[in-house]
């Protein structure tokens, strides 16, 4: 289990986020949501070790997470950020064993995580192909996969910020279905994701984030309704469905 309590960071006189506490339990999803600006990702760079915070702390398995040695670190808590620069001619499973290389494995082992991951994901036509030549979506996609080969037995924590932002449908439920099965696996999830029933759909809690703190944490049923995502979003969201978990739109209708 992850335990952020009373996080605040400020840069260049801005405050970035500001007095939010989460819980990460393993088996659940929890999704982040706000509007751009939010502090959606400054929190899960704290949550990961990434950036300190200016006060507050982080604790994996009741222990600071600042003082848990990087390798170890690397083998508890896996993430996906945003950015992910990589300008060399890697082949597609050259850049998905780069996952495997906290886990220590043998070279067979390795092999045979990386050949998983790439079916996984669909990626197995493009293995051997040089990682700059793909689409963004095909690239996030092996990023993903690469996150996902580092997720190990003693692996406790997944953090995953926009993952499918340049993913087609097929690959989105893809994704998330490949989510639902690590958090089942015992494996605490967060994921950032700005579609509202992406959301519905995968999230068991939610937090609401606006303007460097939260608004609002609970499962979807309690936190995802039309009023609390109107006032988040400053425009009219609608729920328009409620089986199998809510759907919503945006605008007049």
């Amino acid at each position: 289990m992850l335990t952020a309590a009373n996080l605040s960071l400020q840069r260049n006189g801005k405050m970035l986020l500001e007095d939010v506490s989460v819980t990460l339990k393993q088996g659940e999803v929890t999704v982040l949501l706000g509007p751009n600006g939010a502090g959606k990702s400054t929190l899960l760079a704290l949550l990961s070790g990434l950036q300190s915070p200016d006060y507050g702390q982080v604790l994996l398995d009741q222990q600071l997470l600042s003082g848990i040695d990087s390798q170890l670190r690397a083998r508890l808590l896996a993430m996906y950020t945003q950015q992910q620069p990589l300008n060399f001619p890697f082949r597609v499973e050259e850049v998905v064993a780069l996952g495997c290389y906290p886990l220590r494995l043998g070279a067979d082992a390795t092999a045979e995580r990386v050949a998983e991951c790439l079916a996984q994901f669909e990626l197995d036509t493009l293995a051997r192909r040089d990682y700059t030549s793909l689409s963004g979506g095909e690239q996030q996609r092996v990023q993903v996969a690469r996150v996902m080969a580092q997720v190990g037995s003693g692996c406790q924590v997944v953090l995953l910020d926009e993952p499918v932002s340049e993913m087609d449908l097929k690959y989105q439920q893809l994704l998330l279905q490949r989510i639902r099965v690590t958090a089942d696996e015992g494996v605490a999830v967060c994921c950032v994701l700005h579609d509202l029933n992406l959301a519905a759909q995968l999230a068991d809690r939610v937090v609401l984030l606006r303007q460097g703190r939260m608004v609002a944490e609970g499962p979807v049923s309690t936190v995802m309704t039309a009023a609390s995502l109107s006032e988040l979003y400053s425009v009219p969201v609608h729920q328009v469905a409620s089986e199998p978990h809510p759907v919503f739109v945006s605008g007049v209708v």
